[in-house]
This record gives C-alpha cells, structure tokens and sequence, in this order.
C-alpha cells in the first residue's frame, strides 16, 4: 500500500485521515431523521433501529419507515410488547423481511433479559437476534462512543480507495475491516464512524468519485495512481437463476379475496401471501400446479406475469383466477379495503395489482 510513492501503514496516516475527516463531517453531517443533533447523545434505540432498516436498504426508502416505528413504539421496550404482525404490517414493503423478525426478538431479548438497555460491547450486541459485525460496529460508536468500526459497503470503498486494495471483493473483505479498524480514533468514535459513512455515500461514490471534493484526497494512494473509480476491485457477479411459480387468485361473490401466512421460517417468513406454488427452476405443468392450488376450483390463467427480483433470484410468477363460493370458508378471506392492514411483501403486492387490473370489468 503507498499514499504518493511512499511506503505507508494505517497507523501513519490516521491521526491526519482523523481530523481531516471529522473537521469535514463538523461542516457537511447530514440531516437524517436518527441522528442526534450535536451535543446530545444518541438513544441506543433510535441507532440500532435506524441500522437494522439500512441493512440492503438506502436512506431514502428507510426514512419513512423509521419514523412511523419511532412513532408507534417510541422505546426498545414498546417495540417489544408488540404483536410480531404488528411489526410485520409496519415493516412491509421494506423488504429483507428476516429483519423484521430478528428486529422484534431482539427487542423481546434487550427488553426482558437487559432491562430495556443495549449493551455497549460490540461482542456483547453480537450476541443479540439479528446484529452482525457492521451493526455492533456502528450501535458501539454511535450510540456509546466507543473506538469500534462500522465496516459497510460504502466504508469499505473509502477504504480500498485510501489504500489501494486491489485484491477483489469479497476476499478482500477482513483486509478492509482491518484498515478501517485501524483508522478508528480514541475520541469522538461515533462521529468517525458516521464521517465515514458520509464521506462513501456523498463524495467517495462508486462510479465517479468527487475527488476534489474530498478531504482525504492528499492521502488517498488509490487518487495519487489515477485510478480511484476503479476501487474496490469486484470479482465478476454470477448470473441470477429464475425461479418459477403459479400464485392463485381467489375471490368470492362478497369481493373477498383468499390470503394465507407463509412458514414463519424461511424467505418472507411470517408474512401474508397470495396462495402459491413453490417456487423452483422448472415450470409448472397444469396438472402439476393444481395440486398445489389452495381449493379444487376451475382456474384460468390471467395474460402476463409478475416479476420480482430478490437478492439471489429472480422469480416469476404466473397468476391463475377462479371464484370461490359465498360459503367457502377455508383460509384468510380479507376485503380490498383491509388489504393495507395486512403484512404483504412488495412481490404480493405486485400480484394482487396484477390480478386486479386483469380481472377488472371493461368499462
């Protein structure tokens, strides 16, 4: 690793990167709906929450979220008396919905076994439903002040750029936390840890840098070769397989529709579903599908599909239609109007838009 043509390690540089990068962050912070303003320590809550949501989620689409739940369960404690559908509702359409899921046990845990209190060790919120590394990084900073990292995607590209890691990612993943964990100061940790991430989200961008911009721009040896946009290096992606599935659409005379809960365990655990097939590689054979349809009915097959793409898949879903008796009781039947109370992941979402435009009567 060189900074200029000089040879240089972390520790060298760090109380330069340091107060560089803190004097910047006095001037350029962001305004985000759970960060304490300066001066005032951060709640524990509000920072656990707010980093929970932000895992494989950006800042714009998990503000709203975040101040509906601040609102509704203002406390760790709150959070943990609710119904888990509760949460369930409040977090759909945010995706990842595992979170959900680790985000109410681990309030139950800190509420019930830590009276209400996170704990500040980074090993100690490891221990806790749903907290990696990166998170227990950044709750320790930000929340209690202490020297900790908070290595995420976009630290992890500041740092590759200061040092010119030119191995790949994702090998190159405990070099990045290492650098990063030796660029942490003794003070003012929780400040560094969101300067960094600042710094990676606003100037140090993936594909056109603001170097000019930047205040670590004398130290970073990734602009000093002319090549900071090209850093971190990413070995290729694999291609996303497809999944296949039919998803049944069901109706009665009173205009209820047929819903189901989905294993708590598993992809969309927990969750609200249109019926479903399994979802696999192959497609489905008629005789095949219907095996797996929720009741014996006559079904027809609605023109298009619906596509959702999922972090390691793409599924497609085809949507079958039939109408279900006055007395049909079996399942959940709900009323379009009590559709928004109900815990439907954005892909449910997409096949209920998608029936309902198919389905509807011309005009």
């Amino acid at each position: 690793m060189k900074v200029g043509s000089s040879p240089v390690s972390p520790k060298a540089v760090q109380p330069a990167i340091a107060q560089r990068l803190l004097t910047w962050y006095d001037r350029n912070a962001r305004s985000l709906p759970w960060r304490a303003r300066p001066g005032i320590r951060p709640d524990p809550y509000r920072v656990w929450l707010s980093e929970i949501m932000l895992q494989q989620t950006t800042v714009a689409a998990a503000g709203p979220y975040f101040q509906r739940f601040v609102a509704r369960w203002p406390t760790v404690v709150d959070l943990a008396a609710a119904p888990l559908d509760d949460v369930l509702v409040a977090w759909a359409g945010l995706g990842y919905y595992a979170r959900a899921r680790n985000l109410h046990r681990c309030a139950q845990v800190v509420a019930a076994e830590l009276g209400g209190r996170f704990p500040e060790d980074p090993a100690a919120l490891r221990a806790l439903p749903g907290i990696g590394a990166y998170t227990a990084g950044a709750i320790a900073a930000i929340a209690f002040d202490r020297p900790a990292a908070a290595v995420d995607g976009n630290v992890e590209r500041v740092v590759a750029r200061l040092f010119a890691v030119e191995t790949p990612l994702p090998a190159a993943k405990p070099a990045l936390r290492s650098l990063a964990e030796a660029l942490v100061p003794s003070e003012r940790a929780g400040d560094f840890a969101q300067a960094m991430m600042d710094l990676g989200a606003t100037v140090c961008l993936p594909g056109r840098p603001k170097c000019l911009l930047c205040p670590l721009s004398e130290l970073c040896s990734g602009l000093a070769a002319g090549r900071p946009e090209l850093l971190p290096v990413k070995a290729p992606k694999a291609e996303r397989p497809v999944r296949r599935g039919v998803a049944f659409w069901v109706t009665r005379p009173d205009g209820r529709i047929l819903l189901r809960r989905r294993p708590a365990e598993g992809l969309l655990g927990g969750m609200t579903e249109v019926p479903s097939t399994p979802w696999r590689a192959e497609g489905w054979e008629t005789g095949e599908a219907e095996r797996h349809a929720p009741l014996p009915l006559r079904w027809r097959p609605l023109a298009g599909q619906v596509g959702h793409t999922f972090t390691h898949f793409h599924l497609e879903l085809a949507v079958w239609a039939a109408r279900a008796s006055s007395s049909s009781l079996a399942g959940q039947w709900v009323s379009l109007d009590e559709l928004a109370d109900q815990a439907l992941p954005s892909v449910m979402r997409k096949v209920i838009a998608h029936a309902l435009k198919a389905t509807a009567a011309p005009r």
